[in-house]
């Protein structure tokens, strides 16, 4: 392994840019959890034990329990090592998400679950935001090991906020610069200057459908907000928005024909208990465990542009050995970036040595 091990060099040193994008999705953030420590574990066999995620992704983004991964994959800890290694994200979920989603059990619970969803928060987040503080410390968003970008939204201003490392701000600006120095007609963009990108998606499940339009065409404006449990009118928003992420990124690398560059490892038939975003049981938080194993072993999906759902491409791999070439490719890639930069400071060091 090169000593070189905790830094990641810039773009311009190499010849991809590459993406890690953590989907939200409360305690089913196990499911991601899963994938990324399979991955780093295929990083650490060929790169060796100390190096991480953060060390290989130019960016790494995550929204909401996709954003705490994030935040716990590139905060800095020991060493300038991740707070958290990968493999320790599912033990974080299964020891800290009852407490963060305690079940109110019997009729009793179930009446004041009902009246929270209706009149407040359904969780006041105090034990998340206590432990976070104990964890984090004074450490700072810029302090990342890589640069990241966690969307929300500022309901004060009716807008999406990013919060994001600064470098992640002008990583791209940085990029363009460099091609501008060789390439004057870079502005001029071309659709294989995006071949440069190397995106991999892990989704935290999205639920089968269970809501039929006879039923929903009947609901009156409390049933759309509390229905056996669930909150249908925000689970509609909530897989609009990742289904038109989903299109989108895939019409583009489609058109491209850079569908290798995209991996999207994602299960769109979660049903029962493991569809729901804090259902904190034991059991259910074991079993989300289960369904990230077996995403493993699945074949890679990607979206049917006519009908929006993910589906088997035929004749490919499972997502095991997608992830295992993934890992190949951020492998080489961070090795010809030390390579080229090497190479950039021993000219540098040559020149100034010349009298």
């Amino acid at each position: 392994m090169d000593e070189s091990w905790g830094t990641v060099h810039p773009p311009r040193y190499g010849k991809q840019i590459t993406i890690l994008s953590i989907d939200g999705g409360g305690i089913r953030g196990i499911i991601p959890a899963t994938i990324l420590s399979f991955l780093e574990s295929e990083l650490q066999s060929l790169d060796g034990k100390e190096v991480s995620l953060a060390d290989y992704f130019d960016v790494i983004a995550g929204a909401s329990t996709g954003g705490l991964i994030t935040a716990m994959i590139t905060t800095p800890g020991d060493n300038n090592r991740p707070l958290y290694a990968a493999k320790d994200i599912t033990s974080f979920y299964l020891q800290h998400c009852p407490k963060i989603f305690p079940q109110r059990r019997g009729l009793l619970g179930y009446a004041c679950k009902f009246v929270s969803a209706i009149t407040g928060p359904r969780y006041d987040g105090k034990y998340l935001h206590n432990h976070l503080r104990t964890q984090l410390g004074n450490k700072r968003l810029h302090q990342t090991l890589t640069n990241v970008i966690i969307p929300t939204f500022d309901m004060r201003l009716f807008q999406p906020t990013i919060f994001s490392s600064y470098q992640t701000l002008v990583a791209l600006g940085e990029i363009t610069r460099e091609e501008l120095k060789n390439n004057p007609n870079f502005l001029g963009m071309k659709p294989m200057d995006y071949r440069r990108f190397l995106v991999l998606s892990v989704g935290t499940g999205s639920t089968a459908p269970n809501y039929s339009a006879k039923d929903a065409a009947n609901w009156g404006s409390l049933c759309w907000f509390y229905n056996n449990g669930s909150t249908p009118l925000i689970e509609t928003f909530q897989e609009a928005s990742a289904d038109m992420v989903d299109i989108h990124i895939a019409i583009f690398f489609e058109a491209l024909n850079s569908e290798n560059s995209y991996l999207p490892i994602q299960d769109d038939t979660l049903t029962g208990d493991t569809s729901s975003v804090d259902i904190a049981t034991e059991k259910n938080l074991k079993e989300l465990v289960k369904v990230g194993k077996e995403l493993l072993q699945k074949p890679v999906s990607r979206v049917n542009l006519e009908t929006g759902k993910y589906e088997a491409v035929p004749n490919e791999r499972t997502n095991e050995q997608a992830l295992i070439s993934f890992a190949k490719l951020l492998f080489d890639e961070r090795k010809n970036r030390i390579r080229e930069y090497s190479k950039t400071v021993t000219t540098k060091d040559t020149l100034e040595a010349v009298p």
